[in-house]
């Protein structure tokens, strides 16, 4: 494995947890997730010699992993298909409180309800990008950023009493 391949290995690594998200949030079962993942990884290689750092890495990896969600996401709608929710195992990222657990996963099941753009802005939200760069990532101001979270919360929580 030469430099570059070792760069990016670590980048991924270190970074693994935002393609999961990304890739929970976009797909309906683990095998898509599983399959969503890998693309990213392949389109973060591909694109990787093309990082200038003239933003934060993981402003760059978002966008990434952004464009190529909702470009598959965008394929998959134009056939047909069902659209029924799996359960997801999410005890390796969490605690063993299991109130917290259903919290959780009916939390990532009402983002999964909520449109492409939306669904962005919250997972970099929860991931506390600022709004400067949730709004570079998305080609919105930063103040249009903050109006849709604050209605984005309003909503989520409608959402979440609606669903629990």
């Amino acid at each position: 494995m030469n430099t570059k391949e070792k760069e990016f290995a670590k980048l991924i690594k270190d970074n693994q947890g935002l393609i999961i998200k990304v890739s929970r949030l976009y797909t309906n079962s683990l095998e898509d997730e599983e399959d969503l993942f890998q693309e990213i990884v392949l389109q973060l290689w591909r694109s990787y010699d093309t990082f200038k750092g003239q933003s934060k890495i993981s402003t760059w990896m978002y966008r990434v992993a952004l464009n190529t969600a909702i470009t598959l996401f965008r394929k998959k709608t134009k056939s047909p298909q069902t659209d029924e929710l799996q359960d997801f195992h999410y005890k390796d990222f969490m605690e063993d409180d299991e109130e917290r657990q259903q919290q959780i996963s009916t939390l990532y099941k009402v983002i999964k309800m909520l449109p492409n753009v939306e669904r962005a802005i919250v997972t970099m939200y929860l991931d506390d990008l600022p709004y400067r760069d949730i709004a570079e990532n998305l080609g919105i101001t930063e103040v249009n950023a903050r109006v849709k979270m604050n209605r984005l919360k309003k909503t989520l929580k409608e959402l979440m009493e609606k669903h629990a």
